[in-house]
């Protein structure tokens, strides 16, 4: 039989969400004052966490909410924010009888953008209905519009990727050294810490400057040389890269000599 919720005046009902981040790690939290063990996944009690009021909509529009807490819960700090480890997240949120554990989920999606004031944090929390948005037909484009080493793309992701390990840290601009031996040819790639206080967190290379990587998240004070990572090679997207370094121009997924809209304003000039 199907549970009511909140049929009578008293209820055994407490709040529950579930968060899965990019890197596998899930966390359960309910608002009840005990742990509650459900799904293959303990559920901490944090009280002080509060999700907004929930909309369910018969639209396609997404139906967003809010999560709001203190950065008290060890399993949420501020250092993991920062680092953005919480970013794309996906997220379930529902109702559970703290009793009989029968629950129903109410919510589901993933996490926008997470802010942060003095002791607390916030998460805006996309439906997801979003991916309703997301425009599944490819528009024409003079780079390649795969991603390096994907199924369009068709390259090995084994082939370009690399463990090694940081032998250089500069946290004011935020970059990594490794021993490599040619460091250009991760420009525009990603980077995963393995080990340290930010192992498992993804980055993106978005310049090199001489043997220093320079990454586009925050670096904590904790890392360290010595910590091991696994680095993937860039690619421009350009059909020069593809053809000339890859050898792959034949999967090159983008329209290099298509003419631009200025070719609508041009007019014979005699010669």
């Amino acid at each position: 039989m199907t549970r009511i919720f909140f049929a009578r005046e008293l209820d055994t009902v407490a709040t529950y969400w579930r968060v899965t981040r990019r890197d596998g790690v899930a966390l359960g939290f309910t608002t009840h004052d005990r742990d509650l063990w459900f799904d293959g996944l303990l559920h901490r009690a944090a009280p002080g966490m509060l999700p907004s009021a929930i909309r369910r909509t018969a639209g396609l529009a997404d139906d967003p909410a809010e999560i709001t807490g203190a950065l008290s819960h060890e399993s949420i700090a501020a250092a993991d924010l920062a680092a953005g480890r919480f970013d794309d997240a996906r997220v379930t949120v529902g109702a559970v009888d703290w009793q009989t554990l029968v629950r129903a989920a109410l919510y589901t999606g993933s996490i926008g953008t997470v802010s942060r004031e003095s002791s607390t944090f916030g998460a805006e929390l996309r439906s997801a209905k979003a991916d309703l948005e997301i425009d599944p037909i490819p528009r024409t484009s003079p780079t390649c519009r795969a991603r390096f080493c994907d199924s369009g793309c068709t390259l090995s992701p084994a082939r370009f990727t690399h463990r090694a390990q940081v032998t250089a840290v500069d946290l004011d601009s935020n970059a990594l050294a490794f021993s490599l031996p040619d460091s250009d040819a991760f420009a525009d790639g990603e980077l995963r810490l393995l080990d340290g206080p930010q192992a498992g967190a993804d980055f993106s290379i978005i310049d090199v400057a001489g043997a220093m990587l320079l990454l586009d998240r925050p670096l904590l004070a904790g890392v360290q040389i010595g910590q091991n990572a696994l680095l993937r090679e860039g690619c421009d997207h350009t059909i020069a890269t593809c053809a000339s370094r890859f050898g792959n121009a034949v999967n090159f997924q983008g329209e290099p000599y298509l003419p631009g809209n200025d070719m609508l304003f041009q007019y014979p000039v005699p010669r």
